[in-house]
């Protein structure tokens, strides 16, 4: 082996091992990757390494400006509110009950979500989802992950449903080992694409309510009673007579219904075991108080009431407090900043009670956390303030929809002629996905749909910079053979197997298989940026046309999308995973049957269209 090949192999662990730890951001691994890769290309003392001109070339590359543009497009649809419209419609066939109704919101979300990026279709039906769940008298926990599943199914159907796609589509333009190879079409993954998507959806609506668990957020643990009531955080001081009683003994329950919800004790939330441990010093009571109660509690000796420096207790006791949950958004402003930093409290005038990251209650550092996109935040403060807050759109108010934007609501029909244009003008080929798509973002900024500045907020940079990384890395595995070598070691599994439909069914299960593994652990994005050429190289090792690599690539397209059985592989499952209280587990539950579902199904419909039985 090559010291180049070593280098990109390395190069590809390290890629790899960043991506799975989580240690550092996605994006930042992969502009730590793109420097070394530059670097290592100024010296100049590998011949097969590619110059660093040849590696710049990656940021003209049509797929991430396509994907950018995609953003800007599914940005204006929702400014338009065109989802929230269809969304709106929803509600009455809540009376038809669970199974119909699921039928008919998981159709809905997958018929968007083909034409729609997966994550803005998944963020604004939030709100509308756990309104509806209480309609329907379910947890809102047996329809998030459907939801999320259903916006996968989508886009496996068509070219722009999701940006594994696209990449797809732009290493095929852009490769030379198959270079006669002609781009994908707008609906040329739907022969795959709606026969898996019928038969899921048929397995999410007869069996998800009994697959997935009944789980709360956080304001669902309090009675609608509750809700009214105001939630404070108070510490026992040292010295307290408060030390060494149970919570039962420490008699502050007797303070107009004042009740001890939970106590963080360095961190941890001590939950059903607060009942029978003793209090300490510094503990953190999370109280649930009527208004009077915070002024009685609050001369308690050696309890310091957290909340009174922050609003004054005139303003608590004199008007009646309310508690929200808010979802940080994929493109809020609020992504990266601290509480303190972003202001929080001086200018909305809200408190933050929790925060839940990933299934974790992270209470004892509220002040110095980043926020993430997908945080679940518990918010508490009078109507106005809370109303003020939403009309913001930092975050995703989940106690009802989003205020509607009347102006913009009147551009909904434009919006939908554009993407109608733009998927018109790329099923028939009139030009390349790129251009119809950049010209219906440029059609969507002039007609006033979306403003230039949510335009730019709306690109997901990170995902940007993760496809220019991984773009270089597949460049440099090329020219160096690395993918040559990985597709050798994928043919040598079908060793002792002879030529014909055998071996070409068994090599593409374990490409499947591989690409299936990767999106799991990594993200959609990187998988396919990795696996899309050495796909190409497997057929062409095997000595096939350029119509049977076809086969390859696709049935590659749809494994790398195909992301069930974590919350990890895929933006909305890890968006969901939060906001629906959901363990790892629950999505190992229900998506290995969907893994198993998509993979059956991939190989038996490749197979068929192809002629790979015969």
């Amino acid at each position: 082996m090559e010291i180049e090949a070593i280098i990109s192999f390395v190069l590809l662990g390290f890629a790899l091992c960043s991506f799975f730890w989580e240690k550092v951001s996605v994006d930042v691994t992969a502009i730590i990757l793109l420097a070394v890769i530059l670097l290592i290309s100024c010296i100049n003392i590998f011949p097969t390494w590619p110059k660093y001109k040849e590696i710049f070339s990656v940021f003209s590359a049509e797929a991430p400006i396509t994907i950018a543009a995609m953003f800007i497009i599914s940005a204006a649809l929702n400014r338009c509110k065109i989802i929230e419209q269809m969304s709106d419609l929803l509600g009455y066939f809540c009376k038809f009950g669970y199974t119909k109704f699921m039928l008919l919101l998981l159709g809905v979300v997958a018929l968007v979500s083909a034409f729609v990026n997966n994550t803005p279709v998944v963020v604004v039906l939030l709100p509308v989802i756990f309104t509806l769940s209480r309609k329907l008298g379910v947890s809102s926990s047996k329809m998030l992950i459907p939801v999320s599943y259903a916006s996968i199914f989508g886009g496996c159907c068509t070219l722009v449903g999701t940006s594994t796609n696209i990449l797809a589509n732009g290493i095929i333009t852009s490769t030379e080992i198959y270079p006669n190879l002609n781009p994908i079409g707008m609906f040329e993954l739907s022969k795959l694409g709606l026969p898996l998507l019928f038969i899921s959806l048929g397995f999410l609506v007869l069996f998800g309510q009994h697959l997935l668990p009944a789980r709360e957020g956080l304001t669902n643990i309090l009675s609608d009673i509750e809700q009214k009531q105001f939630l404070t955080e108070a510490v026992v001081l040292k010295e307290s007579p408060l030390i060494g009683k149970l919570v039962e003994e420490s008699d502050i329950a007797k303070f107009s219904g004042t009740r001890i919800l939970d106590v963080i004790r360095r961190g941890e939330a001590l939950g059903f075991a607060k009942t029978t441990t003793r209090l300490i010093a510094g503990d953190k009571l999370i109280l649930s108080c009527k208004p009077q109660g915070i002024i009685e509690t609050k001369d308690i000796d050696g309890l310091d009431l957290l909340d009174e420096k922050l609003f004054g207790i005139e303003q608590i006791s004199s008007e009646e407090s309310l508690m929200v949950e808010a979802v940080v958004g994929p493109s809020s402003p609020l992504i990266s900043k601290t509480l303190n930093e972003a202001n929080f409290r001086s200018r909305y005038n809200l408190g933050v009670l929790a925060l839940h990251r990933k299934g974790k209650n992270l209470n004892a550092q509220l002040d110095q956390i980043r926020l993430q996109s997908s945080d679940t935040i518990l918010l508490m403060g009078i109507k106005n303030n809370i109303e003020k807050f939403r009309k913001s759109e930092e975050t995703i108010l989940l106690d009802k929809a989003p205020m509607p934007m009347k102006n913009l609501r009147n551009k909904a029909p434009l919006a939908l002629g554009i993407l109608s244009l733009i998927i018109i003008s790329a099923t028939f080929r009139l030009v390349p996905i790129s251009v119809a798509s950049l010209v219906g973002a440029a059609a969507l900024l002039l007609s006033g749909c979306i403003k230039a500045r949510d335009a730019y907020q709306s690109i997901e940079w990170n995902i940007l910079f993760l496809i220019y990384g991984m773009l270089a890395l597949g460049m440099v595995m090329q020219d160096t053979g690395a993918s040559k070598l990985i597709a050798s070691s994928v043919g040598d599994m079908t060793l002792g197997i002879t030529d014909g439909p055998l071996k070409l069914i068994v090599t593409l299960i374990a490409l499947y298989l591989i690409t299936s593994i990767l999106t799991e652990l990594l993200s959609n994005a990187a998988t396919i940026v990795i696996m899309a050429p050495i796909s190409l190289e497997i057929a062409q090792q095997l000595n096939l046309s350029a119509y049977d690599a076809r086969a390859f690539l696709l049935t590659t397209c749809i494994a790398a999308s195909a992301s069930f059985i974590t919350p990890i592989g895929y933006q909305t499952n890890t968006f969901v995973y939060t906001v629906g209280g959901y363990r790892f587990s629950d999505f190992a539950r229900i998506g290995i049957f969907l893994n198993l579902i998509y993979f059956t199904g991939t190989i038996l419909l490749v197979s068929y269209f192809w002629n790979f039985w015969w």
